[in-house]
């Protein structure tokens, strides 16, 4: 009934293994945003539901007004 040596040792490697992955640090990836001007919103961007909803019609999935002559921007998530 006794454990032999490589039976110990194999259930510490183990052992090991599953304790290494559980405490290893968590990462968290944020993804980029790319902002593209808006081709087809005309005049000053006042309401950013408007701004979203003509990005919408271009393929983007939101929009946000931004600058000083607020402009609308259409804002995407960038791939590398």
């Amino acid at each position: 009934m006794g454990c032999n040596m490589r039976q110990i040792s194999t259930l510490l490697v183990v052992l090991l293994l599953l304790t290494a992955t559980e405490m290893g640090p968590i990462r968290v990836v944020e993804a980029r945003t790319c902002e593209s001007a808006s081709q087809r919103f005309n005049g000053p961007c006042v309401r950013a539901s408007n701004c979203a909803s003509v990005c919408n019609s271009e393929g983007f999935p939101s929009g946000r007004c931004r600058g000083f002559r607020r402009r609308c921007f259409c804002v995407k998530n960038c791939r590398e």
